[in-house]
């Protein structure tokens, strides 16, 4: 029984790192696919094939669709947000490199999100909590190159990073209530399907047309890659493996994203990580060490 349970627990670290580094993945396949068309453009072609591909999980997961009337002002509101983080993800690509971009954003979200969250709880953090915050600032400045020229930190992509993981701690906030509404998944399906809606009316439908002509297989397979792998595959076993783990020893796995990220941007395009990006992802992983770290 004791050999069955640890086989068991094996094979879901083993699928919990298989996930992780499908996020990080996502980014360079995400740069290749924001060079197709106009940012809004992809985050509507992005979404429609995760909400289409999410459909089978979802129903093969039993899952209800039903949200009470309570949740409708938060789903909203997540959609939104979530509008917002993925248009701040493409356009940062298209500018910025993605290995860059996934060490900045999965270094600092959960870093934005604890400090969120203690101002919310008007909260004083601890020893460690203040040490980590104050890492994770020296972690931003570094990763953002702030002695550096503003021009630059434009043309780097790099605000867009900022702003997109400052989206995505608000967000997290949101949809971490979200089994009070309901089915956590089903609050995520129509999550996606507002993310839609809302992109309707925004998107340039000749942009649109265009990216779909001249869009080859080598599009469609970033697109299914991070549409299907790394958001409706990799997130929704992430959900169902921390329920299993808990969400202390899941949140550790995090840090294997921006490793991922970083490697794979390297690999799959050519990047060269710079120092102070390097240096940046070290501070803010022994940052979110330290605001996790138990009070001995």
């Amino acid at each position: 029984m004791t050999t069955q349970k640890h086989k068991s627990e094996t094979l879901l670290l083993i699928g919990f790192v298989f996930s992780m580094f499908m996020w990080g993945l996502s980014w360079p396949s995400g740069k290749v696919a924001a060079a197709y068309g106009a940012s809004v453009t992809i985050v509507l072609i992005r979404y429609s094939v995760v909400f289409i591909s999410f459909l089978p999980i979802f129903f093969f997961m039993k899952a209800s669709m039903v949200i009470s009337r309570k949740g409708f002002l938060p789903l909203l509101a997540a959609s939104l947000l979530l509008s917002l983080y993925t248009f701040l993800f493409f356009y940062g690509l298209k500018n910025g490199l993605a290995g860059a971009g996934g060490v900045l954003v999965t270094t600092m979200n959960p870093i934005m999100a604890y400090g969120i969250g203690l101002i919310l709880n008007k909260k004083r953090p601890t020893r460690n909590e203040a040490i980590g915050l104050f890492i994770g600032l020296l972690a931003g400045a570094t990763l953002l190159k702030i002695w550096g020229n503003l021009n630059e930190l434009f043309d780097s992509g790099n605000l867009y990073f900022l702003l997109a993981a400052f989206v995505w701690a608000v967000m997290s906030r949101i949809t971490s209530k979200a089994y009070n509404y309901g089915s956590s998944m089903g609050f995520s399906l129509w999550m996606y399907l507002a993310t839609i809606l809302i992109m309707l009316p925004l998107v340039d439908y000749t942009d649109l047309n265009t990216t779909l002509q001249t869009a080859d297989q080598y599009f469609w397979w970033n697109i299914i890659f991070s549409a299907v792998f790394a958001t409706s595959l990799a997130t929704t076993y992430y959900f169902y493996a921390t329920t299993t783990l808990g969400p202390e020893k899941a949140s550790s796995f995090i840090f294997l994203v921006p490793v991922s990220a970083a490697l794979s941007s390297w690999l799959f395009l050519g990047e060269v990580l710079h120092l102070h990006t390097i240096i940046g992802g070290i501070l803010g992983i022994a940052a979110v060490y330290m605001i996790n770290r138990k009070k001995v």
